[in-house]
């Protein structure tokens, strides 16, 4: 199915930092045919181009339909692009540590070049992800703030940017968990795992920086304990800030009665991401439920560190003074 070529391309950014629900968020969302989320392409260049791992849909990324159809819309086929000169311009561009330039209200012309053309490529695979799908909003759970500023310099994209927030506290204990990455092939690999102390610095960086962005592009903050408190109304709410209708019947993945149109859950369209959380090879309707394991598990020291090292973010996030959560999905 193809549709007419867009001079804008409406993409969702789901910014913020890892381990806060971006996955199920995406997935959600991608029940609706007018929605193609596409998963974390920040990471395509490393670990779909080199690694060739698996795409959501289960196969490796050389065997998937949809990304040789996005690869050869986008650049003429994969082989097309340098993916070591895409990584020397992602190391120029698109880095925690060039957010402080990205967020100024202009750049040097040299660096002005660098950061468009980067942007170019994003623009160019979401262009061809809306052609090949038909659908009319992209959604990029890439969360890098630095790729969201970069973004924001495209002459010819239409950004939406979601600036995702969990409780500090929930997220270091899920960063100290050891998790296998379902998507490498060959061998056995395992998501990175980070201190609190580490933890802290990339949580406040992270949601910091999405307020910058506030000034450069149109920017939705949610926490992703009202989103697991309201999943169907978080998606209307998501579904008019892009610009889309309601659509009750995609809310049918979801257990428990929150579809209009039936009562018993549907079966997933498993979306064709680029990694995020191993939730996406799940099949089967889905159960939010309340998790709050990090308050008998997260050691107090660390639980600490974490607290204080957060506190001025938390406190305007609205973490302190309540109980807070720690939201966790299983399948039904």
């Amino acid at each position: 199915m193809s549709a007419p070529e867009s001079p804008q391309p409406r993409v969702l950014f789901v910014g913020g930092l890892g381990r806060s629900g971006s996955t199920l968020l995406e997935l959600l969302l991608a029940q609706s045919p007018d929605v193609c989320a596409v998963g974390e392409v920040v990471h395509l260049w490393e670990r779909a181009l080199g690694a060739d791992e698996r795409c959501g849909c289960g196969e490796r990324f050389t065997a998937c339909p949809f990304w040789q159809q996005v690869g050869e819309q986008a650049f003429g086929g994969w082989s097309a692009v340098d993916r070591d000169d895409v990584l020397a311009l992602k190391d120029r561009v698109d880095r925690t540590r060039h957010i402080p330039r990205l967020a100024k209200n202009s750049l040097p012309p040299e660096q002005l070049a660098d950061v468009r053309r980067y942007a170019d490529l994003y623009t160019r695979i979401y262009r061809a992800a809306l052609a090949v799908t038909g659908a009319r909003v992209v959604v990029d759970s890439s969360k890098h703030a630095s790729l969201a500023f970069a973004l924001s310099w495209a002459d010819d994209l239409d950004l939406r940017v979601l600036h995702l927030v969990r409780d500090s506290r929930a997220v270091a204990y899920s960063w100290g968990k050891q998790v296998r990455r379902p998507e490498v092939v060959d061998g056995e690999d395992f998501m990175p795992t980070f201190s609190p102390f580490e933890v802290s610095k990339l949580w406040t960086a992270q949601n910091a920086a999405f307020h910058l962005l506030a000034a450069r592009a149109k920017v939705l903050r949610l926490r992703y304990e009202d989103f697991t408190a309201d999943p169907a109304g978080t998606v209307r709410r998501l579904r008019d800030f892009t610009g889309l209708p309601d659509d009750p019947a995609a809310l049918r993945i979801l257990a428990g009665g929150a579809s209009d149109t039936s009562a018993e859950p549907a079966e997933p369209f498993r979306a064709h991401s680029v990694a995020g959380n191993p939730l996406r090879f799940s099949g089967g309707p889905l159960t939010v439920r309340r998790d709050e394991a990090w308050r008998d598990r997260l050691p107090r020291r660390s639980r600490a560190v974490v607290s204080l090292a957060t506190l001025p973010l938390r406190v305007r996030y609205g973490y302190l003074g309540q109980r807070g959560s720690d939201e966790s999905v299983e399948r039904a």
